[in-house]
């Protein structure tokens, strides 16, 4: 039986020292700002959003929310954009995706300063986490990184596997792990073999958003699996990629869904919106 990687305590750890730091800002000096703009009325974005809110309160960080009609113009979401740039009292903008088909989100994401850019979309600060520069990090691959190190997972040596190659987990997962140095294969729908490669990781990552996307037959035993998939199933109920109930029986560690990495990648939100704080400072 796998242990648990308990993504809510490690979470809830940031963010406790997270909330001493700014408890600690001298009284009139002004706190951390983050600004999120929602568009349209997508029931999973308003969880997220929620979510991000309710971590705001608790930390000590302003909280500035934009819910912007479906119907709004790509030209006035880059206005606001502009106008939070220069906002003195925000040091994080994060546009919620997805974005209506109307709406260019290449163009708005890299609309945002990457000075503010807390999600590590922007071209600018992709291209900083390839060159190895510090900054501002993805938000979910930086709370995958940081479960395997909390739990003292070596990944020096390690062989890792990544199911997925999205823009937002996939690739810029791939280039933490290579700076940890670990050996990386980035897999895919159209990767053959893809059965037997997952098969040979030592670390093994989905990031695909497919129910039972891994089996135990593709798990070596005593490996370390993370889920980062969200899905529902026919009840309603959140799932992961992962067939967690026979992986858990082989897998040396594993990540619950929900539980795990979503909480992580909330808790790397706040820890960005604070860096980008004292990065203007």
């Amino acid at each position: 039986m796998g242990i648990i990687i308990d993504g809510k305590k490690i979470s809830q750890d940031i963010k406790d020292n997270l909330k001493k730091k700014i408890l600690s800002i001298e009284e009139g000096k002004r706190k951390p700002g983050l600004a999120v703009l929602i568009v349209g009325d997508d029931p999973a974005s308003k969880i997220y959003i929620k979510a991000k809110k309710k971590s705001c309160e608790y930390i000590g960080i302003n909280s500035f929310e934009f819910n912007l009609s479906r119907e709004i113009s790509e030209e006035k979401i880059l206005e606001i954009i502009d106008k939070l740039n220069f906002d003195e009292k925000v040091d994080g903008i994060l546009v919620q995706l997805p974005l209506p088909k109307h709406i260019n989100q290449e163009i708005v994401i890299n609309r945002i300063s990457s000075y503010k850019d807390v999600d590590c979309f922007t071209k600018i600060n992709i291209g900083n986490l390839f060159y190895g520069f510090d900054g501002l990090k993805p938000c979910t691959p930086n709370g995958c990184i940081r479960l395997l190190k909390e739990y003292n997972i070596e990944i020096s040596g390690k062989f890792c596997v990544i199911v997925g190659r999205s823009n937002i987990v996939g690739k810029p997962l791939s280039i933490m792990l290579t700076e940890n140095n670990a050996t990386v294969c980035l897999v895919h729908s159209k990767t053959l073999n893809l059965k037997t490669i997952c098969k040979t990781a030592d670390i093994l990552i989905s990031a695909v958003g497919k129910k039972n996307m891994i089996t135990d037959d593709m798990v070596k035993q005593g490996s370390v699996i993370i889920d980062v998939g969200i899905n529902r199933d026919e009840d309603g109920n959140i799932t992961g990629d992962v067939d967690y109930k026979n992986v858990e029986k082989i897998a040396g560690y594993i990540t619950p869904v929900p539980g795990s990495v979503g909480p992580m990648t909330i808790a790397m939100l706040m820890e960005n919106t604070f860096y980008a704080y004292l990065n203007k400072k």
